[in-house]
């Protein structure tokens, strides 16, 4: 009986060290099977890459100081392409047209296909929560989706940064289980 709540109790300390060592809490992933991080890593090396902000996650200070302040902490966290975020639309509408969106406090019946159309709604802000739904759009088509927050006081809060370094990872995992056969699985076709 003491063996087992000895190992109980040290499988918990893991657990508890596991969860304390991640920023976010991230969740509502979604890949639709058109995800390809091949072709977003195509279509984003070594060119400019647009992100759309829609809210303010600091709504103490101007929205475009959180704008520009976000920028470089979103490039220090980038993906693995040799990508620059940017806020400009490009000049001429490409096709397809790559985006990520960004939603502060998005409102919680707020879809990615709406988002990608265009659509967005946001709710009111908790104070101190930077809550983000994030979607990788290829013309009006969701990508890849997640949602996730973090503690946050300021968009150079260190913790921002981890933050994005972990969303960025989910929502564009270059992982062979999304939008590709797995080797030996009959549920994808």
């Amino acid at each position: 009986m003491r063996f087992t709540s000895t190992i109980a109790s040290l499988l918990g300390l893991l657990i508890l060290t596991a969860c304390a060592s991640s920023i976010a809490v991230i969740g509502g992933t979604y890949y639709a099977t058109q995800y390809d991080f091949a072709d977003f890593f195509a279509a984003t090396d070594g060119r400019n890459f647009q992100v759309i902000l829609v809210g303010n996650p600091f709504p103490n200070m101007d929205p475009n100081t959180v704008a520009r302040e976000l920028l470089p902490v979103m490039q220090a966290a980038k993906p693995r392409p040799a990508l620059t975020f940017t806020y400009d639309p490009p000049v001429e509408r490409p096709r397809p047209y790559y985006r990520l969106v960004l939603v502060f406090d998005s409102a919680p019946d707020l879809g990615s296909y709406a988002v990608c159309n265009g659509e967005t709604r946001i709710r009111a802000h908790q104070p101190g929560v930077f809550y983000l739904y994030a979607v990788y759009c290829r013309n009006d088509l969701a990508l890849s989706e997640a949602t996730a927050w973090t503690q946050a006081g300021s968009p150079t809060d260190p913790r921002v940064g981890r933050f994005f370094r972990e969303l960025f990872q989910v929502v564009f995992t270059d992982s062979q289980a999304y939008g590709r056969p797995v080797q030996g699985s009959r549920t994808r076709p």
